[in-house]
């Protein structure tokens, strides 16, 4: 049974509850139900593209967008899900940066007139350059040989491709080739690109810096980044760019700004722009859809990961309380200056009887703007407390005998 409509005392951050608790906590998977934050009074931009999407990567929220479900041609956005692939390989160690990988003649089906950094069959290359191929260049070169390290094949990789958006929640994406060239059947979302980036951000930090490298040198050819929001604006960090002439000129962008409520914290925006008639017009839609978000939300934090909100009382364990309360950090994007509305409600069981592990969910919060649930997120026991021994457990089942009748 849940205990309803228990008031949420926040210990160590009342300040910020008062301002504006909580919601969506970092990462989809322990999100329940987060509700798309819409700026009040303020139009949403017009875009010129095909399809768009604002997302706020540190809520886990979306803000604003237009046909993000639309089937589109992803273009060298593709190379997104290389990249992710490979800094897996790195983590797991089954590459190294410093490791040289030797092309096979594959490489040569890159075109004159494609991407590349200009690689050499048998000409060996470090994985740290192919990288930076792949990222700062836009190198089909790069993804064809990156593929080939890492899957063995190019149909080896587009298999592990395809597995891994299904892992990742990309229900409407499917890969045929690691670079981006256009087929029928290779195609993904605004939605789902969104979802690989942030994921590719999230899971490796020490890797991402690479999209903000503005330009690389190898074979003696320097190129620039083609995100010509690396130079424009400081805070953008990334991410791809992409173009064909049926798929348009595309841009995943993201930048990082401070966060209001937290010294040295910052809060992470991604728009992903898809189908523009011009690199620069991709460049200044971007921007227009990184600055509304900046403008108009707020991301607010209330609770540290691991923060205690209640000791209950437990029957039946080894200890005769326990400590309740969020994982993860968790945070909220709002609407500019709406922030006070929102009240935490913990919902949490009634009774708590051991066992209980560590982990296991044991209520709820609910962030509630006066009768609307803006969105939910799950509370956890904070410590395991194991069974008690047959006296105890006989003892407390007298008392939730009496308690119960």
């Amino acid at each position: 049974m849940l205990n309803r409509a228990t008031p949420l005392l926040a210990s160590a951050n009342t300040s910020v509850l008062a301002a504006a608790a909580t919601a969506a906590v970092v990462g989809a998977a322990t999100l329940l139900a987060p509700a798309p934050a819409r700026a009040q009074g303020v139009p949403t931009p017009q875009v010129a593209a095909k399809s768009w999407m604002l997302f706020d990567a540190t809520s886990g929220q979306a803000l604003a967008s237009q046909n993000a479900d639309q089937r589109i041609e992803p273009a060298s956005l593709t190379k997104l899900m290389t990249a992710y692939l490979a800094f897996a390989a790195l983590k797991e160690k089954r590459l190294t940066l410093e490791q040289t990988v030797v092309p096979t003649t594959l490489v040569l089906k890159v075109k004159s007139d494609e991407s590349r950094m200009f690689l050499e069959p048998n000409k060996p290359v470090s994985v740290q350059d192919l990288l930076l191929g792949l990222i700062v260049q836009s190198g089909n070169d790069a993804a064809l040989a990156l593929a080939e390290a890492v899957g063995g094949s190019e149909e080896g990789f587009v298999a592990m491709m395809n597995r891994q958006a299904q892992q990742l929640g990309m229900k409407n994406t499917h890969f045929t080739n690691t670079d981006g060239i256009p087929d029928p059947n290779h195609y993904t979302t605004a939605n789902d690109l969104a979802t690989l980036t942030t994921r590719l951000i999230k899971d490796f930090p020490e890797y991402y810096g690479m999209y903000s490298q503005k330009e690389f040198t190898y074979n003696k050819i320097r190129q620039p980044n083609r995100n010509r929001l690396l130079y424009i604006d400081p805070t953008v960090d990334g991410v791809k760019t992409g173009h064909t002439k049926s798929a348009g000129y595309c841009l995943i962008s993201s930048a990082k700004r401070p966060l209001a409520n937290v010294p040295n914290g910052s809060r992470r925006l991604i728009s992903v722009v898809i189908g523009t008639a011009t690199e620069a017009v991709r460049t200044q839609e971007s921007l227009k859809i990184l600055n509304y978000g900046f403008q108009f939300f707020d991301t607010l934090r209330l609770y540290d990961r691991g923060q205690v909100l209640a000791t209950p009382d437990i029957y039946k364990g080894r200890a005769s309380t326990i400590k309740i309360g969020v994982k993860d950090e968790t945070f909220i994007t709002v609407p500019k200056g709406t922030g006070a509305r929102i009240k935490p409600v913990l919902e949490r069981q009634e009774l708590l009887v051991a066992p209980i592990a560590a982990g296991q969910q044991v209520g709820t919060v609910k962030l509630m703007d006066g009768a609307t649930k803006v969105a939910e997120f799950p509370v956890v026991a904070l410590e395991e407390v194991p069974e008690a021994g047959f006296f105890g457990r006989l003892w407390d089942t007298i008392r939730l005998w009496f308690k119960r009748k």
